[in-house]
């Protein structure tokens, strides 16, 4: 359990510490921008309450998709489609770049054993 909970605040420190990168504000702002279109849309289009309109715009962005809900008009479906096409887009931005400062983070660290610089022999 704890290596569980080490992961997430590695996650978390690294979300952290890239803010200071112009680059990742802006992705991390166009993400909370998209699930927020998402979350309003939903909400409005489909009538579902806030939470389960961030609910769905989350696993569906994520392509986890429980199904337990599905949009039942047309016009919510065909957002989702353009949602689903953008959303995972910058979702996957998103991730590789705190995926690449965490990793960049932890380079010496003996999580990764074979990513020592050979001036560390």
């Amino acid at each position: 359990m704890i290596p569980f909970f080490y992961m997430f605040y590695r996650f978390g420190r690294s979300v952290w510490a890239s803010l200071k990168d112009p680059e990742f504000e802006a992705l991390f702002t166009l993400m909370l921008i998209v699930l927020s279109v998402g979350t309003l849309f939903y909400h409005e289009a489909e009538g579902w309450g806030w939470l389960d309109s961030l609910f769905f715009s989350v696993t569906t962005l994520t392509t986890v998709g429980y199904g337990n809900l599905v949009p039942h008009t047309a016009i919510g479906k065909i957002f989702t489609i353009a949602y689903l096409f953008v959303g995972i887009g910058v979702l996957l931005g998103f991730i590789n770049f705190v995926a690449d400062h965490a990793i960049k983070e932890h380079k010496d660290s003996s999580i990764f054993p074979w990513r020592k610089n050979s001036s560390s022999s």
